[in-house]
């Protein structure tokens, strides 16, 4: 099978994505789990321990409370309540903690801190899984045994208003409910009012025993404008007085009923100081978690300060609460002071529900369980437990009783919180059935990657694929043979879920077919290179040994990058190795211009010769590619022509000069935007624009970049396509004032708010108009052979509706990015490239290396808090997930995606039949190599202190960008198919 090089690059690149997909799905596994199933009938209860004689409580304890309300604030961090704001803003709040019946308490949620994992760990005290990150945009029912399915079981009615995610999670277990949906950041009012507005009816009636409110508009507040907004005071203002309204109603409630309620104010996670969430900062693990009950008795001068507890704790203290089962999979221990006030005896057959239903968990997942230091404290404390129930039966109320059951008391509690610990370390089982396909998949593209490379370089772009070859096929079903065996073997002796294991046999011989095809292309490659590299031995001696020093730092560089990925500390501040790289790049092409200029062609390499020598050369160097992407006059063939011949109408000043220019506005950019996990508290130039007092400085700098943003994007642009990017900038600038965040200098400071919908949608009708226009010159030019003009003419267009798109979805102290972004490519393709006549491998490269950059320029890191998701929501006034998916996708990918589009228009617009299916190969090689090599280090370090908190957020940071190379590379491939149906 012959195929050009950009379709076997692309075809290589999505199979790969089918291998990083499996590998991910079994590193991200289930969270230990109890055996016995939820839908099972209830067990009955363990008696309460006895030594010698039988108990007379076998039954649950009753319940603690009458009625349980639940008041959930989206990313409400600890220091909202117990901190200054909660002083100023809180003060209800705030006297409930300093003088109330309360306890209080800062809960540690888990990475990630995203919504819907933190809702499962509250009502199921267990530990979601790290690729919940991924499922919280679509909440899956919860099947696993939670705080809400034995309340239903009981017979307990639930009320529920907020988000949306927990009528997902929950479908069948409210008698009443109101969802709210959690994705549309750009609303913080109405959002709450319509939770709010059910308190009153709801709050009168007595036909309910648990209610849930969810707020979510704090969390809409924190991704819009940052946790420092003035914004945040108001809501916490309002969030108070819901507080004091329920309290209130609970109070007078209290004095008709025989048992007391009991208030419940938490948050799921917190808010990081950019104001998003998702990882592991202490803003964002840090939540409050206050109960509140006339049950919690506190005498003047009380003084409780918040204890430190995980918030898994909160299921089992809620079930113990209500007189239920607490979950089976919960790992969480029961809050003691809300018990503290009980009877010795209800206070010990509390603590030894939860370390028994401890203890049975840890002995189904961990093989050694006899040895682990919480099992042999439970046993201990189990069999004082029972010497006490005995002296307690025989009415033996001595000091020897009250000595003993607190003794036991403390064995308990100890048992409890070592018994919790081990079951969080023991977080996960790693399938690596899955994995270990994954990374052979993954491995074999690699593989065939480099073995393909000399050959795709040499041979006009193209190679030969022999997956159909008669002399492989015995090979090749010998291989899908022995992977059948094993994939049997290890199905039916595997003791742990697999993947793959639960997949059809249609799926699994399908992945089977696809890694012995591999394995057969792979070996013809390597016979092939046998082959050649005995053919052009003879000529190894001719071949030209001078690589200029650009070609030695992308290649170095890019292999220091690929290593540096096995060290947490550089995974964190990887935004360091890329700006280190472009400076240094800079550099570099400093000293080749003035090389160049001063000393002409006399230092370059020899960089064109005969054929042999070409790929002797590429089998030494795969990135250095063999014929340059232009092909000089005959007059200078075989050298690189020197810069006073190449400049043309550039002045020789500015050629020089244009290095520095981009070294310049690199280093402007990175003091925009701090970024990483070091540095990411340090004041920067975004923290000053986006404070309230400097609306207008803001405003002038979005306003001066959209300006330079049309000046650098209109020049290859048609007419119609001017007009319609001057409108679009200029609604982008009106969406921004229409919002609150720029405003016009007639406009009055916070006056006519609004959400922006009428002029975001503006500014997209001339988005897919652009998009749209070269789409049509490019089809024109692939049906019709028109001039070579309206093939490049069309993708810039695409270039530019993707610039204008990406305007309106940067936040405006970004917008100097973009512009920077398309003054350094100007530069570059103007000053460097063109003078210099850069091969096609050298250009592809530099841009990936720059896109990488301006990924990080625009404030992102490898940390999930990062993301800004309130892109996905620009001018769209419902959630729907696919629009909102794809805009923050772009949003956040911005910088490759705008380099990859100005490199498919750059090496078209060159006019070299092969240069650009080269570049398609170069591009998906070098994205390829960072995903593989991250694979093996990430499963060689799956036992690491930092795999979920560093390793895990990058490893789906590198899969979501191979997704998008695979886009890449697919536009790539049709950009040269117009080619080739034109010539």
């Amino acid at each position: 099978m012959r195929l050009g090089s950009g379709a076997f690059a692309a075809s290589c690149v999505a199979i790969e994505v089918i291998g990083v997909a499996i590998f991910i799905r079994g590193f991200f596994p289930a969270p230990v789990r109890s055996s016995a199933r939820p839908e099972h009938d209830a067990e009955t209860p363990a008696p309460e321990p006895v030594a010698g004689v039988r108990s007379n409580w076998t039954k649950l304890p009753p319940p603690l409370f009458s009625k349980v309300v639940i008041v959930l604030i989206d990313a409400l961090r600890d220091d909202f309540v117990f901190g200054s704001k909660g002083v100023k803003y809180m003060p209800y709040t705030t006297y409930l903690v300093e003088k109330g019946a309360s306890h209080s308490f800062v809960a540690e949620a888990k990475p990630p801190t995203v919504t819907m994992p933190r809702i499962k760990a509250l009502m199921t005290g267990s530990l979601p899984g790290f690729v919940d990150v991924i499922r919280n945009l679509n909440s899956p029912v919860l099947l696993e045994d939670n705080v809400l399915r034995q309340a239903k079981a009981a017979g307990k009615r639930i009320i529920f208003y907020g988000d949306e995610t927990w009528v997902k999670l929950f479908p069948k277990h409210f008698v009443e409910y109101d969802g709210t949906t959690s994705f549309f950041v750009s609303d913080y009012i109405e959002v709450d009012k319509n939770v709010t507005r059910h308190l009153d009816k709801v709050l009168k009636r007595g036909d309910w025993d648990v209610l849930i409110l969810h707020y979510l508009g704090l969390d809409h507040i924190g991704h819009i404008s940052g946790p420092n907004s003035p914004l945040i005071g108001h809501k916490l203002s309002e969030m108070d007085s819901v507080l004091m309204k329920i309290h209130t109603s609970l109070l007078s409630k209290d004095r008709e009923t025989l048992l007391p309620s009991l208030l419940v104010l938490c948050g799921d996670h917190g808010m990081s100081e950019t104001g998003s969430h998702g990882a592991s900062s202490t803003e964002e693990v840090s939540t409050p978690l206050l109960l509140i009950s006339s049950a919690f008795e506190r005498k003047p001068g009380d003084i409780r300060h918040p204890k430190h507890v995980q918030q898994t704790d909160l299921a089992a203290t809620l079930a113990i609460g209500l007189g239920l089962p607490i979950p089976k999979d919960s790992v969480g221990s029961l809050l003691f002071p809300v018990i503290e006030g009980k009877p010795m005896r209800e206070q010990l057959r509390f603590l030894h529900l939860n370390t028994l239903q401890l203890s049975k968990l840890l002995q189904e997942n961990v093989p050694s369980y006899e040895k682990d230091p919480g099992f042999e404290q439970f046993k201990m404390a189990e069999k004082l437990h029972g010497n006490w129930v005995k002296l307690h039966l025989e009415e033996n109320h001595s000091d020897i009783l009250l000595g003993l059951g607190t003794k036991v008391l403390r064995h308990y509690l100890g048992a409890l919180k070592t018994l919790s610990l081990s079951l969080s370390t023991q977080v996960a089982q790693y399938d690596m059935y899955s994995m270990a396909v994954g990374t052979l998949i993954v491995l074999e593209v690699l593989a065939l990657f480099l073995l393909s490379t000399p050959h795709v370089l040499c041979r006009k772009a193209e190679l030969d694929v022999p997956l159909l070859s008669p002399v492989f096929s015995l090979l090749f079903y010998l291989v899908f043979l022995v992977l059948s065996a094993i994939h049997v073997l290890v199905c039916t002796s595997s003791e742990s879920s697999c993947y793959l294991c639960s997949l059809s046999w249609l799926a699994v011989g399908a992945v089977m077919l696809l890694v012995s095809a591999l394995f057969c292309a792979i070996l013809s490659a390597l016979i092939r290179m046998v082959i050649d590299s005995t053919l052009l031995k003879k000529n190894a001696a001719d071949a030209s040994s001078g690589w200029s020093e650009v070609n030695l730092l992308l290649l170095l560089g890019t292999v220091g990058h690929v290593l540096s990925l096995g060290a947490s500390s550089f995974v964190e501040e990887e935004h360091q190795t890329w700006y280190f790289l472009i400076n240094t790049l800079c550099l570099a092409l400093s000293q080749e211009t003035c090389r160049s200029y001063f000393l002409g062609d006399e230092c370059e390499p020899q960089r064109h010769s005969h054929v042999e020598q070409q790929c002797v050369n590429l089998l030494a160097c795969p990135l250095q590619d063999s014929t340059s992407y232009n092909t000089p006059e005959s007059g200078t063939a075989g050298k690189r022509v020197s810069l006073l011949e190449a400049q043309g109408s550039c002045k020789w000043w500015t050629v020089l000069a244009s290095p520095w220019l981009v070294l310049l506005c690199c280093r402007l950019l990175r003091s925009l935007n701090q970024t990483g996990v070091q540095g990411a508290h340090r004041p920067d130039f975004s923290h000053w624009l986006t404070s309230s007092d400097h609306k207008v400085q803001l405003s002038g700098l979005a306003a001066l970049s959209l300006v330079v943003i049309f000046m650098l994007v209109q020049r290859r642009c048609s007419l119609v396509s001017k007009v319609a990017l001057a409108l679009g900038l200029l609604g982008v600038f009106c969406y921004r004032a229409a919002i609150g965040i720029v405003q016009f200098p007639w406009q009055s400071d916070n006056k006519g708010i609004s959400k922006g919908i009428i002029e975001a949608r503006f500014v997209y009708v001339f988005v897919l108009g652009i998009l749209f226009t070269g789409t049509k010159d490019l089809l024109k030019a692939q049906v019709i052979a028109t001039d070579f003009k309206t093939k490049t003419v069309g993708l810039w267009e695409m270039h530019s509706g993707l610039v204008l798109l990406a305007a309106l979805l940067l936040r405006p102290h970004n917008l100097p990015v973009l512009a920077f972004s398309l003054l350094i490519q100007t530069v570059m393709t103007k000053f460097i490239w063109k003078p210099l006549r850069h091969d096609a491998a050298e250009i592809t490269v530099m841009h990936y290396w720059f896109g990488q950059a301006f990924f990080y320029f625009q404030g992102n890191s490898n940390n999930i808090a990062t993301i800004d998701i309130s892109a996905g929501f620009v001018g769209l006034d419902t959630y729907m997930e696919v629009p909102a998916t794809f805009l923050t996708v772009f949003g956040t990918y911005v910088g490759p995606v705008l380099w990859a589009s100005h490199l498919v228009y750059f090496l078209s617009s060159e006019g070299n039949n092969s240069a650009l299916s080269r570049s398609c190969f170069c591009y998906a090689l070098i994205c390829s190599v960072p995903v593989a090599t991250y694979i093996v280090l990430v499963t060689s370090l799956r036992y690491h202190l930092f795999i979920w908190s560093v390793f895990s957020p990058k490893l789906l940071y590198e899969g979501m960008h191979l997704l998008i190379t695979a886009a890449i590379c697919a536009v790539f491939t049709a950009t040269n198919q117009t080619r080739h149906r034109r010539a």
